[in-house]
């Protein structure tokens, strides 16, 4: 059985060796840079020792079990592939990746490797970004073998221990610095120490805890001043936009109110105009309408007049038509001879009496001509012409009223001659008649 230990031992996996001495040199690199910049006081640059021996610990740590890729130019071994897929991965590293590919000087993947080390150092998020790394090992096995750092425990590790960086700031320069052609070497001597030291070792770490507790105080209370800055700046940034805002709608709204008394004065002015033209208009349509009314006051008292006239006139005929037919009847009664006398003149008074009608349909034809006139009067100054032709044919039809009168007063007058002439004839034939009827014949010549 004693002999078989040896043989256990022996047979060890050489790649789990590997794996634990990465994984205690990376113990041993991050603790002392821990104590050291703590012990420092101030901010690491690049020419820090225990800084650059950090970086050459992180880069074997990356490298070990990297897959070996064929490429034209012969077989390629680099650690910018898996850290390059970091920004697809977090989004928080894409400004890093943009900086170092957009460095001058980085000529290789292996520079742009270690400059992307130092910036994710700088920003404290290399434990972060290493930390989605390893969550995703699908993506990790294009670029490592199954036994490799990254894809063990191991590497889970380093990511944790890597959390105590954070206490670390560092102002490192990477655009000046020849990061393709350095060599990345382990000083061991750093990490050897003696008993006297591991004493002094032991008070500085109780120096350092306290100080680390301090450190995280202070910067847990930075975080949340600068949490309450972040939120006042947006604030600031939501009420000058708003203050822009509001400052933009008042120009607009003076400069419409400005339009809008421009508008107005000049609607008030177009109003007023309209006002003293329509002003004129009325007064002017004024006169006209009185002129117009005093014309028509004028033609009105001429008509009303002749209708007067023709009026008296048709009253004296029917009032002579009536003591015409008295006669007439009178003389029907006293003899049955001058029957047929009196038919011949009942004949005409027929016609008198046709005529008569006419007369009265012609004064209707006035009275409708004058309520025309009346009417037309009302319409414009044009239709004055056509009236006066109007009074010239009523002046013409009065006197043809006239004419026809007196033409019946004849007839009338030749009525009676023929009257008297057949009442002497009949006096003539019939002398032998009574005294009374004689001088009823007189009385009707009379």
């Amino acid at each position: 059985m004693e002999a078989g230990r040896p043989l256990v031992m022996a047979v060890k996996d050489p790649t789990v060796v590997e794996r634990t001495n990465l994984l205690n040199m990376a113990k041993l690199s991050i603790k002392g840079l821990i104590e050291s910049a703590l012990s420092f006081g101030r901010t690491l640059d690049s020419d820090y020792p225990p800084l650059q021996q950090f970086f050459v610990v992180m880069e074997h740590c990356l490298k070990h079990g990297l897959k070996v890729k064929k490429s034209f130019l012969g077989f390629n071994k680099t650690i910018w592939g898996p850290l390059e897929i970091v920004e697809k991965l977090c989004p928080e590293a894409e400004e890093i990746a943009a900086s170092v590919r957009d460095l001058p000087g980085l000529k290789t993947p292996l520079g742009r490797a270690r400059a992307w080390l130092r910036l994710a150092l700088m920003q404290k998020k290399m434990a972060d970004y290493l930390r989605c790394l390893i969550i995703h090992r699908d993506l990790l096995s294009e670029f490592y073998e199954y036994h490799a750092l990254m894809m063990e425990e191991e590497g889970a590790v380093i990511v944790g221990l890597l959390v105590g960086l954070n206490v670390i700031d560092a102002n490192l320069c990477v655009k000046g610095e020849d990061l393709d052609s350095l060599v990345g070497v382990i000083d061991f001597s750093m990490y050897l120490k003696n008993e006297d030291e591991d004493l002094a070792s032991e008070e500085r770490n109780g120096q350092i805890a306290a100080i680390l507790d301090q450190k995280n105080y202070i910067e847990e209370l930075n975080r949340q001043l600068n949490g309450t800055i972040s939120n006042l700046h947006a604030r600031v940034d939501s009420l000058e936009k708003s203050n822009t805002k509001l400052v933009e709608e008042l120009a607009i709204a003076k400069n419409n109110i400005i339009k809008f008394q421009e508008e107005n004065h000049q609607l008030r002015n177009e109003n007023t105009l309209i006002l003293r033209k329509t002003q004129h208009h009325l007064e002017a349509t004024k006169v006209d309408i009185d002129a117009e009314l005093q014309t028509y006051k004028h033609s009105r008292q001429g008509l009303d007049e002749m209708y007067n006239e023709a009026r008296r006139q048709l009253r004296e005929e029917t009032q002579l038509r009536q003591d015409v037919e008295n006669e007439l009847m009178v003389q029907v009664s006293m003899k049955q001879e001058i029957e047929l006398a009196m038919k011949l003149l009942e004949k005409d008074i027929h016609e008198k009496q046709d005529t008569l009608i006419g007369l009265r349909e012609q004064l209707e034809d006035v009275k409708a001509i004058n309520i025309e006139m009346y009417q037309k009067l009302q319409v414009s100054e044009d239709s004055m012409k056509q009236k006066n032709v109007i009074i010239d044919r009523l002046e013409e039809k009065t006197n043809q009223i006239t004419a026809t009168m007196k033409q019946l007063e004849e007839s009338d007058k030749d009525l009676l001659n023929q009257t008297r002439t057949i009442a002497m004839s009949f006096v003539k034939c019939a002398s032998s008649d009574s005294p009374h009827q004689y001088k009823l014949v007189k009385d009707i010549s009379f």
